[in-house]
């Protein structure tokens, strides 16, 4: 009986969660957090214990499946000590410094370190040599939105104790205005490019693919051993960038350095080996709630609010085009910023959720998980960009210096992930090492794309 009547209260996995537990899209999201203090054990626990987080059905709730196999969250007593791990030792004996040591152990929990599924589905690891905190959730109980919400709730800003820190917003920029005022033309066009990049998202998920390159991951690649490191950026430097631009967004010329950056490591890596133009496809996650600022994440997530909790982004297929040295900046930036426009005019990200609900619902998770996994083999990499609190912050009252996330891996090569905090914007660059041997020289080809089209834009203003 009591079996029966916990099996009545137990709340079916989402379709988007079933996808993530799936054998090839089996996902954990890593939120690095870096401190200036050693980090007081106890003090954590007792943060974790007396917050919003353990309230949390999702992380509060075991993962079961019921007779028909079908994916269930019961919920569940959760012992905190079993999931704060704790390391009093370094992690890494042949690292120079705290960073490469702290990538070296996430890269290490990239690929097959499952989380125990006798517990929810969540740990914290800390890292008292490095004086760092990794999170880890299952991508089943939320997106990055959510978690990143989520997480701060337990945090205060650093000037302001009493105070929690907000999220930085995206704004909307003039061209988003116009859209909303387009005219009859404007939709005829949106709806024409809306066929061209579905028709584009279908035949890449069944057999277009990009040419190979060396940065090309495919089926398999996700087992192989993995490499992190980080490539570091000002968010002032991508505002100067943005102002030469009209209507320009930080994701545009975000997505400039991505492009600019690869063609830079390609042509060192092979030079004179790819024709000028060749198409380099990535997967971009988009977010496609309205951005809510904290308060009404911490609404939801005690359930009074009808914003939804957990995972809800679309994915957009973004091409780059791979240039021989000497092209100009800046001009990276207007190709994307132009290609993105089109993306969004023709709802692809909407379309590839629904599709992807649709398929779920219709034909199961091993449908929608085989079709996932077929666009990520048939692209060359994933790139994702999520807003961090703009104030630096305190856990526990210990500073944050630093916070960076990412994910396990995928059958890519590389996966990127970039984290913005209180004017600073960490990327994560995760790679098959055995593809990508020297990921540190990857990430100064971005960090070097930035500052050429600092540079550029700087002269451009001065005249």
């Amino acid at each position: 009986m009591g079996n029966s009547e916990a099996e009545r209260d137990d709340e079916p996995v989402t379709p988007a969660g079933r996808l993530f537990l799936q054998p090839e899209m089996n996902q954990i999201i890593h939120c690095i957090i870096g401190c200036k203090n050693p980090i007081d054990v106890g003090a954590i626990k007792s943060e974790i214990t007396n917050s919003v987080m353990i309230q949390h059905p999702r992380f509060s709730s075991l993962l079961v499946r019921n007779s028909h196999g079908r994916e269930h969250w019961r919920k569940t007593q959760v012992d905190v000590d079993r999931h704060v791990i704790v390391f009093e030792d370094p992690v890494s004996g042949d690292c120079a410094g705290d960073e490469e040591a702290v990538n070296d152990y996430v890269a290490d929990l990239a690929v097959s370190s499952p989380l125990s599924s006798d517990k929810p589905l969540w740990e914290m690891h800390l890292l008292r040599a490095h004086n760092c905190m990794v999170l880890r959730v299952h991508h089943a109980l939320g997106d990055g939105i959510s978690l990143m919400s989520m997480f701060l709730e337990c945090c205060r800003r650093a000037d302001e104790p009493d105070q929690r820190p907000s999220i930085g917003s995206v704004g909307t920029s003039s061209s988003d205005r116009m859209n909303r005022r387009r005219d009859l033309w404007k939709v005829v066009v949106g709806m024409f490019m809306m066929v061209v990049f579905i028709v584009e998202f279908v035949l890449t998920a069944l057999w277009v693919k990009d040419r190979r390159t060396s940065v090309s991951g495919g089926a398999g690649v996700e087992l192989w051993p993995r490499k992190l490191v980080t490539a570091k950026f000002q968010l002032d430097d991508m505002k100067q960038v943005k102002k030469v631009i009209a209507d320009a967004t930080i994701n545009d010329v975000l997505f400039g350095v991505i492009s600019s950056g690869l063609s830079r490591y390609l042509d060192m890596r092979s030079p004179n080996a790819l024709q000028d133009g060749v198409k380099i496809t990535g997967l971009a996650m988009v977010n496609l709630r309205k951005q809510p600022g904290l308060q009404e994440f911490s609404a939801m997530m005690r359930g009074n609010s009808g914003i939804r909790w957990g995972n809800k982004f679309g994915m957009l297929l973004l091409p780059v085009y791979y240039h021989h040295s000497g092209a100009d900046p800046l001009q990276y930036v207007k190709t994307a910023k132009k290609m993105i426009d089109l993306k969004k005019q023709s709802l692809e990200a909407h379309f590839s959720y629904n599709i992807g609900y649709l398929v779920m619902s219709t034909f199961g998770a091993k449908v929608a998980s085989w079709l996932n996994y077929r666009i990520v083999c048939n692209t060359t990499f994933t790139i994702s960009n999520v807003l961090g609190p703009k104030e630096e912050i305190t856990i526990v009252g210990n500073p944050v210096t630093y916070l960076r996330a990412n994910n396990t891996s995928l059958p890519h090569a590389i996966t990127m992930h970039m984290l913005s905090y209180g004017g600073r914007a960490d990327m994560q660059i995760l790679v098959a090492k055995d593809i990508i041997p020297d990921p540190q020289i990857l990430a100064k080809c971005f960090e070097d794309a930035l500052l050429q089209m600092k540079e550029a834009a700087t002269e451009q203003l001065g005249k």
